[in-house]
This record gives structure tokens, C-alpha cells and sequence, in this order.
């Protein structure tokens, strides 16, 4: 009999190991097969939570975040972007001409998908605009755009968004797992209780998938 598993993905939409880990853990759970029934939560984590509406340019906001030189800063996207490709996803606009936006509506946004049940199809959707595409998640007609793409409503993605709904449960979600010992991201828990931290390839995210599907629920 598989084994029930809840995951929490716990990320931010602007980061790129995110979708490395989500794009290891997804392909870690197809290897597993039948041991295990994954129900995937995304919760939200601002890598900037007080980035402004305009955003910021990325070189200049590596340099002053992290300290980092330009060369530096191109070495890692070049490590990022080909960890992903690895993995089937391509990023070309994660590039040195790109800003870092706000990310706060996205989330929003996600948790009302959460209620669609249309969660895990958005948080791609969002990842792909950002990173392929190169659009602005802040953007309310972007993300209004890809709400309509994933099959959600997007009059009433437009509303969410206009109106400030669920910002109050984003904050929430936001502090229950930075009191919980979340800095960063990706960080997911499985069954609340196990947590494998950073974009881990396939290979780590099934071992431990395996040896916590032996272990009593």
C-alpha cells in the first residue's frame, strides 16, 4: 500500500534553485512509483519581501544583497541555468539584463489557486514566465494572464489581486515558517516532519523519499 505523503514546498517564485528543487523532487516521485501518494503545498517565502513595485535591477541587487562581482554573479547563473536544463528546464531569462521584482501578488495568487485546486499548475506557469519568458510576476495583467492559461478564472484572478484578498493568510503562512526555522528556500517538509533543504538533484530528493516511506506514519 503507498504511503501518504504531504509536502510542503516552501519558495519564492523569483528563485531560480526553487525550481531545480521542484523540478528534482517531481522527477524523484515519478522514480518512487507506486511507493508513495505526494500531495504537493506551495508556501510562500519573499526572498524580498521589501522589494519595490518597480523592482530592481539583478546585477546591482547581487552586489548590494550578496556582495557579489559581476563575474561572480555570471558563474552562478551559468551553474543555475545549466543544473536546470539538466532537468528539462530552460531559462533564458535568467540573465544579467533582468530585475527582481516583488513577488507578494504572486503568492496571493497562488494560495487562491490552492482553493481551485490549480496550485502546481500556476507555480510552473509562474516559474516559466519568469525564468523563459522573462515577464514581471508583480504584474497584475501577467498574472491575471497566466491565472486564465491554467484554467482559473481571470476576472476573478483580477479581483484577488485588486482587492488585497488573502494577504492576511500570505503573511500568516509567511511567519509560521520562518518561526519554524525557514531562512531559505527551497526548504521542503515532508509530512512536517522531515526537511530536505536546497534545489537537491533527483537522486537525493528518492533516497530520501524512500527511507521516510519505510518509516512509521
Amino acid at each position: 500500500m503507498a504511503r501518504s505523503l504531504r509536502i510542503d514546498f516552501v519558495s519564492d517564485v523569483s528563485c531560480p534553485w526553487c525550481v531545480i528543487g521542484l523540478y528534482g523532487l517531481e522527477q524523484a516521485l515519478k522514480r518512487v512509483g507506486d511507493l508513495v501518494e505526494a500531495e504537493i503545498h506551495f508556501q510562500p517565502f519573499e526572498l524580498n519581501p521589501d522589494m519595490p513595485p518597480e523592482g530592481e535591477d539583478v546585477v546591482a541587487h547581487i552586489q548590494r544583497k550578496y556582495g557579489s562581482t559581476p563575474d561572480q554573479a555570471a558563474a552562478n547563473r551559468e551553474q543555475i541555468r545549466a543544473r536546470a536544463a539538466s532537468l528539462g528546464f530552460a531559462m533564458p531569462g535568467l540573465s544579467e539584463d533582468r530585475r527582481i521584482y516583488n513577488t507578494f501578488d504572486a503568492h496571493r495568487l497562488l494560495h487562491w489557486a490552492e482553493l481551485e485546486g490549480k496550485q502546481t499548475a500556476l507555480k510552473h506557469a509562474l516559474f516559466r514566465a519568469y525564468f523563459t519568458e522573462g515577464r514581471d510576476p508583480s504584474d497584475h495583467d501577467t498574472l491575471a494572464a497566466l491565472a486564465g492559461d491554467m484554467g482559473l478564472d481571470p476576472a476573478v484572478a483580477r479581483e484577488v489581486l485588486g482587492s488585497g484578498r488573502y494577504a492576511e493568510e500570505v503573511r500568516a503562512a509567511e511567519h509560521l515558517w520562518r518561526s519554524r526555522g525557514i531562512h531559505a528556500v527551497p526548504a521542503i517538509v515532508i509530512d512536517g516532519h522531515y526537511l530536505i533543504q536546497g534545489g537537491q538533484p533527483p537522486e537525493a530528493f528518492e533516497q530520501a523519499i524512500r527511507q521516510i516511506a519505510v518509516q512509521p506514519a
